[in-house]
This record gives C-alpha cells, structure tokens and sequence, in this order.
C-alpha cells in the first residue's frame, strides 16, 4: 500500500503537483545562479520579458516550473531550463523566490478604487498577489503582461479563470490593465 501511495504522489508531482519534500532555500540560491540571467538572483526581472518572480508565492512558483518541466505550458527558453531540473531543485528555487518579500506602492495621486476590477480579488489592487496560486502583478513591464494576457485570450495560454477573463477583454481593456500594474513601483527584498 506504502509503494502504491508513492507512486501515485510521484505521478501527481510530474503532473505539476507538489513534490514529496519540502524546499530548502539555501539550496535554491544555488539553483537560482541559472536563472540570475532573466530573473536576477532577487527575483527582479533583468529583461522586460522576463517576469519579475522574487516574493512570489512559492506555490505559484513551483506549479508554474512543473508545468514546464512537463510540458503542459510552453516557452522556449523556461521549458528547456525546467526540463533539466529535479523536483526536488524546482521546490527549493520556488522556496528561495519565494522566501523573498515583495511590496508594491501605486503611483502618486492614483487610488486603489481605480484599480481593474477583474483582477484585483486575485492580483490585488497594488499588484501583489491576494492568492497564493496567482502571480504578483506589481511592476511587471506592461508588454510581458499584455503578451499573457492575449496568450490567456488565445488558447495559447489556458487557466480555468485567467482563460475566461482573458477571453472577455479587448486590446484596449488588456493594454489598460498592462499599464495599471506597469505603473506600480516593485520592491523585492531578500530573506533575512
């Protein structure tokens, strides 16, 4: 019965569920050397169509590299990192993003209430993420959004909720919500 459960939970982690151990950050900053490049070694983005994915939600991080790793989102450069990763190694680099503090702070004179309604039960008015299986929004540059978006919009993209909001909004509407969370200045902090 022990052997069975094992298996099943290892299937559920190729699947993009969660790994049998916990990660360890200390050991996610030496995985996080590869990803320094794009994501910076803090998790603040060094090219716009990089996200920035410092103080992320761990959760969101490691379904996110799983859903690479096995292919059930693609991108040219993630799907190939992902692959060569364990999950041990894609639980201890969403542990060390995710073990950073991300705020966030609205432009002057903007006010919360201004915010997308569609997004801020999930992404919050700021940007910073009210869920943990939803993404910070804060500070990302407005074409990396706009991009997931129309991707969400497409199919090219799939979500259960981000699909059918997606799906709903113009070019107008996705380059507004863009620009919102554009506009929001990011602070990502280390952990102690």
């Amino acid at each position: 019965m022990r052997a069975a459960a094992l298996i099943i939970l290892g299937g559920l982690t190729l699947a993009g569920g969660t790994p049998l151990s916990a990660g360890d950050p200390a050991e996610g900053r030496k995985v996080a050397n590869m990803c320094r490049t794009c994501h910076g070694i803090d998790g603040l983005a060094q090219i716009p169509i990089a996200p920035n994915i410092g103080g992320e939600p761990e959760a969101y991080l490691e379904s996110q590299l799983m859903a690479f790793k096995t292919g059930a989102r693609e991108h040219e450069m993630m799907s190939v990192v992902a692959a060569g990763l364990s999950a041990q190694q894609i639980s201890d680099v969403a542990a060390w993003y995710g073990a950073h503090v991300a705020s966030a702070r609205l432009p002057d004179g903007v006010s919360e209430a201004d915010a997308p309604d569609a997004c801020v039960s999930c992404h919050g008015a700021d940007g910073i993420a009210l869920l943990p299986e939803a993404p910070n929004l804060a500070g990302e540059v407005n074409i990396y959004i706009d991009t997931q978006l129309k991707a969400f919009r497409t199919g090219k993209r799939k979500h259960d909720i981000m699909s059918s909001i997606a799906a709903e909004m113009t070019d107008e509407e996705i380059r507004a919500v863009a620009d919102w969370y554009a506009a929001v200045e990011l602070e990502i902090t280390g952990p102690e």
